[in-house]
């Protein structure tokens, strides 16, 4: 009888000294993870990705401090995005950032109807289906819209500008783009203003931007217009090669073209959306829900002139286009 007594004060004892232990575990809340799905590869998304984490630090949270970031990158490939998602989902993330080109936002979407999504996308998300509307997103996906395709008539006055003897231009357009029918509307009607005429080729692939530069060339055009999608972005190299070899003045959507060796490039910035996108995502980790953030539209454009570019070509840049520029490559 004693030795049961001696066993249960021994064991009530243990017991008592772990609960201070249980406790303060229960205490200290749980890094919430975030999933960050790109489409493009790390590499590429590194200056975007340093505005993401300011963004986050905006709301406080830093990572390795308080949250832990789960990157997931489908380096171009946009086949292994679904199963990118889906592995974030399976990790039960807090939140999935969503972002480097339209399909990564679907996938996201596709993959979970529960997890709070936030994402970038060129392209209205309206029309998409990501979103119900843009100041009542509804459901669980919310982020911010930069619209490239919308801002293709005033590209197209730009370039008109620089290079105003160039009637006959070639529009480069990757038809698998969801974004593609709005843009090419969008510019070909900035085109009949203009009294341009546009040649449109299709090309989604290296060999098919090859064969679309031959046809420009046989068309004769004075410069090319390149439409905004993320796969041109990736190609930026082979495409300010080739605008190069045939000395054709060239309009792009993002910077980072323009700094491979591209003319020129207008765009709202990339780095404010990322940016916005974290202090979405650390806002939603607060406890806010996605249904209760609008959409918002980025509204700080970019305005690149390749300096270097422009001498090649002997092409003389008006004062009036340099004073509106936001940076000029040298």
């Amino acid at each position: 009888m004693n030795m049961r007594r001696r066993d249960f004060i021994t064991l009530l004892g243990g017991a008592a000294a772990a609960w201070p232990v249980a406790a303060g575990a229960q205490q200290r809340p749980a890094v919430p993870v975030i999933g960050f799905l790109c489409g493009q590869s790390r590499a590429e998304w590194t200056a975007n990705l340093a505005a993401f984490r300011q963004g986050l630090k905006e709301t406080g949270f830093v990572e390795g401090d308080n949250v832990t970031i789960a990157y997931r990158f489908a380096e171009n490939q946009g086949d292994r995005l679904p199963a990118l998602a889906t592995e974030l989902v399976r990790r039960q993330v807090a939140v999935i950032v969503a972002t480097g080109n339209v399909a990564t936002a679907l996938a996201a979407k596709a993959a979970t109807a529960t997890i709070p999504i936030v994402f970038t996308t060129a392209a209205d998300p309206v029309k998409l289906g990501l979103v119900s509307s843009f100041n009542r997103p509804g459901g669980n996906i919310t982020g911010v819209s930069f619209l490239v395709d919308e801002v293709g008539s005033k590209r197209l006055q730009l370039l008109h500008e620089l290079v105003p003897t160039a009637t006959a231009i070639g529009f480069l357009v990757n038809p698998t783009a969801p974004n593609s029918p709005t843009e090419t509307s969008d510019v070909q009607a900035a085109a009949r203003v203009l009294g341009i005429h546009l040649h449109v080729e299709n090309a989604s692939s290296e060999r098919e931007i090859d064969a679309a530069f031959a046809r420009f060339v046989q068309q004769r055009v004075n410069a090319l217009f390149v439409a905004a999608d993320a796969y041109f972005l990736v190609r930026r190299d082979q495409l300010a090669a080739l605008a190069a070899r045939h000395a054709l003045p060239a309009s792009y959507a993002l910077r980072e073209q323009a700094a491979a060796g591209g003319l020129m490039s207008y765009s709202p910035s990339l780095n404010d959306a990322s940016r916005q996108v974290g202090v979405y995502t650390g806002r939603i980790l607060k406890g806010e829900k996605p249904a209760d953030l609008p959409v918002m539209q980025s509204t700080r454009f970019e305005f690149v002139i390749n300096l270097k570019t422009a001498e090649a070509l002997r092409l003389d840049v008006p004062s009036k286009l340099l004073a509106l520029t936001d940076e000029v490559i040298e």
